[in-house]
């Protein structure tokens, strides 16, 4: 596609979203990186997080990380440019060792990723001797090393599930874990690793054992703005994240994945949708869904997710930056964890 063509196709998406001096400059952009993905012999993968402008013009592919992750890994290409957070980029690198795997942003990292680390883990592991340690995908490397099976927002349940009725660490998503323990009716605890803790020693009803990390992008809706929203629109059908709290997950009409969101939106007719989550699929679904109603009251975008630019992609392909790299031990140890959840759960969504 030409420039041209570029900008009519955005601008048929995207003229209630985007300002169209910017759906020009984006268009000139795409074009150019286009291109150049052909000359270096590479693929392009974004999140469902990603910016509208972005989201419709350059990526070959978009969905979920782990889903990107998987298609990524067998591909072709020489080079996979990730346009989505640190992890996201690892989880490519662990899945396709072989390839050239790019982010376009030097840190780009998360929240909720960077509030356990492997030795937190390890230090876990050490206190609950034999007990399994189930980490959610939104992890650092190192971090899913140190586990037994990985899971996603959406099989997280049956993941917990399949190790049959037994005490299990989660990590480290707090409100996941609050979440998932709430569907499979067992207590959780939160351990502390630097004193006693003697309401976790006994571990007499075979809890789930968190950890109180979260994502600062889930954790700001409320039960308050879900009460607003649907005092002024009652037709509304919301959508919630797993990460956000158990609270606001009761209360919501629908809670999943963004892949899940994203099918349930498709597959259902309500008058009006609004999705409690970063606040661009948001845009994303309704560019892609013009028929369906999407309320725009959102102004949560993540930061980390915000430092991926179409100005940094195009560069990250020009110069080969920012090379993700995860040292071979780790990455052997991860693709472990990863191939668990893949064995007992094939089909999975963050």
């Amino acid at each position: 596609m030409t420039a041209e063509e570029i900008y009519k196709d955005l601008k048929s998406k995207l003229h209630d979203v985007v300002p169209d001096a910017e759906l020009r400059i984006k268009s000139e952009l795409a074009f150019e990186i286009n291109k150049l993905k052909v000359e270096r012999n590479a693929v392009i993968l974004g999140h469902n997080y990603m910016e509208p402008a972005l989201f419709h013009s350059i990526p070959d592919y978009t969905g979920d990380s782990l889903e990107l992750s998987r298609i990524a890994s067998k591909t072709e290409k020489d080079i996979i440019v990730f346009c989505g957070v640190r992890f996201m980029a690892e989880t490519a690198k662990i899945l396709s060792p072989k390839k050239t795997v790019l982010i376009p942003a030097k840190k780009a990292g998360c929240s909720l990723a960077d509030g356990i680390t492997a030795e937190d883990v390890r230090q876990l592991k050490a206190k609950y001797p034999g007990v399994p340690v189930v980490t959610y995908i939104n992890t650092n490397a190192d971090v899913k090393a140190e586990t037994d099976i990985c899971c996603t927002s959406s099989n997280a349940v049956a993941v917990v599930q399949s190790l049959k009725g037994e005490t299990v660490i989660f990590l480290p998503d707090e409100y996941l874990a609050r979440n998932v323990a709430r569907a499979t009716r067992r207590h959780i605890i939160f351990p502390s690793l630097t004193g006693g803790d003697p309401e976790t020693d006994t571990l007499l009803d075979k809890p789930i054992i968190g950890w109180k990390a979260r994502c600062e992008v889930h954790e700001k809706f409320t039960i308050e703005d879900i009460q607003n929203i649907r005092k002024q629109f009652s037709d509304v059908m919301i959508l919630s994240h797993p990460e956000c709290s158990p609270e606001v997950v009761a209360a919501s009409d629908f809670a999943g994945s963004t892949a899940e969101m994203i099918s349930h939106i498709k597959r259902t007719n309500a008058e009006r949708y609004l999705l409690l989550t970063e606040c661009s699929m948001g845009d994303n679904i309704m560019a892609a869904n013009p028929d369906k109603k999407m309320l725009r009251m959102c102004s949560v975008r993540c930061p980390h997710m915000n430092e991926i630019t179409m100005e940094d992609t195009l560069e990250a392909l020009r110069q080969t930056k920012y090379v993700v790299e995860v040292p071979e031990e780790i990455r052997v140890r991860a693709l472990n964890a990863v191939k668990r959840m893949l064995e007992i759960i094939p089909k999975a969504g963050d």
